[in-house]
């Protein structure tokens, strides 16, 4: 789906299925995507869509009852799905970062931050302590910690959660990842704060080249970040394209309902656009199209699971009856 001729990260068919005691749970159930090299990438969608379990699925941070079940996760041509545990604990950090929602899963309660940051540092590279606390410095002033040295010495206890926060994605810059994966960093942050990470994080991909995953369920914050959005609804990819004609001219009625919901100034005064129903239990998903209970515009086709079809030069959607 990117337009580089060699992406740093691609997924082909990728399946993720968790087997409990009531059934099995298809979170991620046949995604394809791409990601070049200093491209930024939206994934968008509710909770439950699948949207952070795919980015777990990448790293292969997925627990039993969980496992991949089917497809590739190919990263630079080399699928992580085979790739034993001491490959991919060489590549995670270092090759392949990721930030999460919760800081605390980053950070050690009872290590100091500077010894945090300056083990991510060595675990990957032979260098001395004062270099390692330099770039320990940097990406602290590059994430807007004010007094950086100073709060290498303190504990994650003493930092706020946006601050916590901020440290977790200084830890992920460290090494200068050829991707990264952030799974909702920026929900605990001031507005402030966000755009300022939102600045840094985009100029790193531009400036270095490394590719962006930004998983999210605001459209508003993919709006100015990402080239590209793709929308995941049920464990499936329902649309792709750039971000300007996903956001102009969305054609799923899943997306066109996400962006009718959001505040406008245009709309001051009027009630919002509410897509009916709620989402579908992932134990009980309808046949066909899993939208199809709450789409005003399904038709007798959608009883059958739609493909992923181009309706627009590099804009594909999972519908047989899209929006015009």
């Amino acid at each position: 789906m990117s337009d580089a001729a060699s992406p740093t990260l691609e997924l082909a068919d990728l399946k993720t299925h968790f087997f409990t005691r009531d059934g099995v749970v298809r979170s991620v159930d046949g995604v394809d995507l791409q990601v070049g090299a200093g491209e930024v990438l939206g994934l968008v969608g509710e909770s439950g869509s699948g949207k952070s379990v795919t980015g777990f699925s990448i790293l292969g941070l997925i627990d039993p009852p969980g496992r991949i079940v089917g497809g590739q996760v190919l990263y630079r041509g080399e699928d992580l799905v085979q790739a034993s545990s001491a490959r991919l604990r060489a590549l995670r950090g270092r090759n392949i970062a990721m930030v999460f929602q919760d800081p605390m899963m980053t950070l050690n309660p009872v290590l100091r931050v500077d010894t945090q940051m300056i083990e991510a540092i060595r675990a990957h590279e032979a260098v001395d302590d004062a270099t390692a606390r330099r770039r320990a410095v940097a990406a602290l002033t590059q994430v807007g910690i004010p007094s950086p040295e100073a709060r290498l010495r303190s504990y994650p206890h003493q930092f706020s959660g946006g601050m916590r926060q901020r440290v977790a994605i200084a830890i992920a810059l460290l090494n200068k990842p050829d991707l990264i994966i952030a799974d909702e960093p920026t929900t605990a942050l001031d507005v402030t704060i966000q755009g300022q990470i939102l600045f840094e994080m985009r100029k790193l991909c531009q400036e270095t080249g490394t590719a962006l995953i930004w998983i999210t369920h605001d459209l508003a914050v993919v709006a100015g970040l990402a080239d590209r959005i793709a929308v995941m609804y049920a464990g499936r990819v329902v649309e792709h394209g750039a971000t300007a004609e996903i956001l102009e001219r969305p054609r799923h009625p899943y997306t066109h309902g996400l962006i009718g919901s959001v505040p406008t100034r245009g709309h001051r005064g009027q009630a919002l656009f509410q897509i009916p129903g709620m989402a579908p239990s992932p134990l009980r998903l309808p046949q066909g199209c899993a939208f199809q209970p709450r789409c005003t515009r399904a038709v007798a086709a959608c009883a059958a699971m739609p493909d992923l079809q181009e309706i627009a030069p590099a804009h594909q959607a999972r519908c047989w009856n899209p929006v015009p």
